[in-house]
């Protein structure tokens, strides 16, 4: 490239022409496309959001799931020892599996809210997302639809804490705790726990999706799929 044509092409245009160049040479080193990678993306995206809502809204979808169950929160966990020391096991289980049962009544709210945000995800999101690490769709969700999913999932989990009589069941625990040397029984909004846990407990089964479809190809069932991530 001469001088004189450097000094005629702008610096965007240049930038445009270096790096433009660089990430079309990029893709085509791993064997696709852009358009491949943002189809390839999506798909596996919203099979990832499929397969996580329906695994977590369902009977036992957080409770059976030890990487999502919804436990005694921890600054509660030496009144929990103490209950259960005193033969209230069986009365910590049913308000721990009220917890869950909450939560498992809030997680299928979430699939239109995620879909949304796969819509509007641009071509830069997708590219970007598509070539960074195992989890980088579930990060990107997290960022953009938190607020969203707390907010459907809110209204869900209080009528159904209600039903279940959780917050009920949470007073009777703490009055029946027995009084610990030195140990104070902590107040905390038993409401609040549980959004926060279920919330958290889906985009925990949605990096768990997304990651298995990138790097088990058992999980690539689609042409596509294998394209993108199995080249990655």
């Amino acid at each position: 490239m001469t001088n004189r044509l450097l000094r005629i092409l702008s610096v965007p245009a240049l930038a445009l022409l270096v790096f433009g160049g660089i990430g079309a040479r990029a893709q085509a080193g791993l064997g696709f496309t852009d358009a491949q990678a943002t189809s390839g993306l999506k798909d596996a995206l919203t099979r990832g959001i499929g397969n996580a809502v329906a695994s977590t809204g369902k009977v036992g979808g957080y409770e059976n799931n030890p990487l999502i169950k919804i436990v005694m929160p921890e600054k509660l966990q030496l009144v929990a020892k103490g209950l259960r020391t005193v033969g209230m096991g069986a009365d910590v289980d049913k308000f721990e599996h009220s917890m869950n049962a909450a939560a498992e009544q809030a997680a299928p709210a979430a699939k239109q809210i995620f879909l949304t945000a796969l819509q509007s995800m641009t071509f830069d999101d997708a590219r970007k997302i598509v070539t960074s690490g195992n989890t980088a769709g579930t990060k990107f969700f997290k960022r953009t639809t938190s607020t969203q999913v707390a907010n459907a999932f809110r209204p869900i989990i209080q009528k159904a804490m209600a039903a279940n009589g959780v917050t009920q069941k949470y007073d009777a625990l703490i009055k029946s705790a027995p009084k610990l040397p030195f140990v104070s029984t902590p107040t905390m909004n038993i409401d609040d726990y549980v959004l926060a846990k279920a919330v958290d407990g889906l985009f925990t089964m949605m990096g768990e999706e997304e990651k298995k479809i990138r790097t088990n190809p058992a999980a690539q069932v689609t042409p596509l799929l294998k394209t993108v991530f199995g080249r990655l």
